[in-house]
């Protein structure tokens, strides 16, 4: 990436930095977009995240075509750190109150949020801001943090995950949305949308143990799919992940990824990625093994990709 390509910000005192719409473009180009049908992905830069998710879901045919009146929603966001909103290391508290409050107006009877964390789970679900940001939204935020809230699934196409406790939350819920950030991971490489699976599970220690690629592609075969992946690129954590260590390890990107194709959505993800920070691809392993479970395709060329700039 050139260093024309990019404008720097005031917000992180020279430790983010703003892609320009044509570095997107770059980043996921395929075939031209089919005005006539839904896009199977779609891509927003340039907005805030309420805005950048009002534009993409409105390209989909809108929230209605996911979430119907009555259902119990469960939003799934990355709350596993306790660390600011401005650190990257949680998604983005602005796009899931956005999200909670388009599920409520098309009838929801109740959205529910939650997350396995790795750190304290108060201390997460408050310093993120995402605690404060559901409930102002009309959301139900719950613990994940005690083995008596999962219960045991089968995963028969699984290779090495056969079985896993979920939360009780997604078992109980008509249709979940899986919200996760896109960032930078020391073990799986990237931590997006197939990734986000390992907070709604109760053993994850088992997933180490056991090529964690693989594992987090077996969890992924779980019958009750999501019915959207809405990858948060506003703020990116670059390097040090999942945790990070300091705002030099952030670009603000201001960018929304959203696709019922898990594994499309997560290749684009890591394609945007490469703009600030190279990672091969074939690194990520569990996309891979994510295509060979027939979860989604890696080649972008196949799919409609819609591209929006707002702002």
């Amino acid at each position: 990436m050139k260093r024309r390509d990019f404008l720097k910000t005031g917000a992180l005192a020279g430790a983010a930095l703003t892609l320009s719409f044509d570095s997107l473009q770059a980043a996921l180009a395929s075939k031209q977009v089919a005005v006539e049908k839904a896009p199977d992905l779609v891509a927003v830069m340039g907005g805030e995240p309420g805005l950048m998710l009002e534009k993409a879901l409105e390209a989909l045919g809108g929230i209605e075509k996911y979430v119907r009146s009555g259902q119990r929603v469960v939003i799934k966001p990355n709350i596993g750190w306790d660390r600011t909103p401005e650190l990257a290391g949680n998604t983005n508290p602005e796009l899931v109150a956005a999200l909670v409050k388009k599920c409520l107006a098309a009838g929801a009877s109740k959205v529910t949020v939650f997350d396995h964390t790795c750190d304290n789970w108060q201390k997460c679900y408050d310093r993120s801001g995402i605690a404060d940001a559901v409930k102002a939204a009309g959301g139900v935020i719950v613990p994940a943090n005690e083995e008596v809230y999962y219960k045991e699934v089968s995963l028969p196409q699984g290779v090495n995950l056969k079985k896993a406790k979920v939360h009780e939350a997604l078992l109980d819920a008509d249709v979940w949305l899986n919200v996760p950030v896109l960032k930078n991971h020391g073990g799986a490489k990237m931590t997006i949308s197939m990734k986000n699976y390992m907070g709604i599970v109760w053993d994850r220690g088992f997933f180490h143990k056991n090529d964690l690629q693989q594992c987090i592609a077996d969890i992924c075969t779980w019958e009750k799919r999501p019915a959207l992946n809405i990858v948060d690129a506003y703020r990116v954590m670059r390097q040090n992940g999942p945790q990070g260590k300091s705002a030099a390890d952030v670009s603000v990107l201001k960018t929304l990824i959203v696709s019922s194709d898990i594994v499309a959505a997560d290749t684009a993800a890591v394609r945007f990625f490469n703009q600030v920070e190279k990672m091969d691809i074939s690194a990520v392993g569990h996309l891979g093994k994510g295509e060979a479970h027939k979860l989604g395709s890696t080649d972008l060329d196949k799919i409609t990709i819609k591209r929006i700039k707002v702002g």
